[in-house]
């Protein structure tokens, strides 16, 4: 019997499960480290004793599979955090695919400290082929101040089928614009690219074992979807916020196809609007050598002339 016809799925007893918190830190070495496996060279976010240090403004997306360690840890148990969720099958982790994420900053990013996230089913959704889920998070501090807010997408393949409601269009979100771009940045990652980035605290086996990666049909590791991510936050708060972690607001992106170490990335940016003065990037990353798109309907919303509160 196939996935799909056993899928049955509550949806009103799933969405508002609050997942157990969890424990979660990071130090300015952390940093330094998260920094480098997004191929920064900043002082302000690669050396701990420049004045203007700061967290790069996607390093929150890394703690959730980091969890309070330095040290390496397991993927499978830190993606299974949650446990069983009322209403719903239990899930193939081999099965799950990031599709999209957003992040918005609500405060300044520490530079370290103990946190704890909180998190809740926020969706589920049928998409035909899988079904997608929205989890919410909250990066908390110990004063109980919310300091980020982060909504992950994964797409279950097989999961589909169920009867659910569809996924609507983010309301965040940006059309691509269908002119030229008004910046290109080209970033050519390493062979080693990934297993840098993994030590951020992501030590899924697919990043690292080529031979998972070519059971599953790919050429052999592939590169972080996240990395990818936060290689394109650089290039749009560098063109559009004179490299100011304090303009960056939120950024959105759905993750279109893997990339391989070694590949050059190319963010194409237009500045999609301005209003009450924030600005609105949408941005595009390529695969030069294939011309292949790898994050789609991208949207970054910044606010240039916001200063440091560190």
């Amino acid at each position: 019997m196939s996935a799909k016809k056993q899928i049955q799925v509550d949806v009103d007893k799933a969405v508002g499960f609050k997942y157990p918190s969890d424990k979660v830190a990071y130090n300015r070495r952390d940093l330094l480290l998260y920094a480098a496996g997004l191929n920064l060279e900043e002082p302000k976010f690669t050396y701990e004793l420049d004045k203007q240090f700061a967290a790069f403004p996607t390093y929150p997306l890394v703690l959730p599979l980091k969890g309070a360690t330095s040290d390496v840890n397991s993927y499978a148990e830190r993606s299974n955090t949650g446990g069983e969720i009322p209403g719903m099958p239990k899930i193939d982790l081999n099965r799950l695919v990031h599709g999209e994420q957003y992040l918005e900053l609500l405060e300044p990013l520490p530079l370290q400290g103990e946190f704890t996230l909180d998190s809740t089913l926020a969706g589920v959704y049928d998409a035909g082929k899988g079904m997608i889920m929205d989890r919410e998070t909250f990066l908390v501090d110990a004063s109980g101040k919310k300091l980020a807010r982060m909504i992950s997408s994964a797409f279950v393949i097989g999961y589909g089928g169920f009867g659910g409601p569809r996924k609507p269009k983010p309301s965040n979100v940006v059309d691509t614009p269908k002119r030229a771009p008004d910046a290109v940045q080209e970033s050519k990652t390493h062979t080693n690219q990934a297993l840098l980035y993994r030590l951020s605290g992501d030590y899924n086996p697919l990043h690292a074992d080529p031979r998972i990666g070519e059971r599953l049909g790919m050429k052999g590791a592939i590169l972080h979807g996240l990395c990818t991510y936060g290689i394109a936050a650089t290039a749009v708060l560098r063109h559009f916020a004179d490299n100011n972690p304090a303009a960056f607001k939120s950024i959105y992106g759905r993750f279109a196809s893997p990339v391989y170490p070694g590949e050059t990335l190319q963010t194409l940016m237009w500045k999609a609007g301005e209003q009450n003065g924030q600005v609105t990037v949408a941005f595009m990353t390529k695969v030069k050598e294939r011309d292949g798109v790898v994050i789609s309907n991208g949207t970054v919303v910044l606010v240039p002339g916001a200063k440091s509160k560190l």
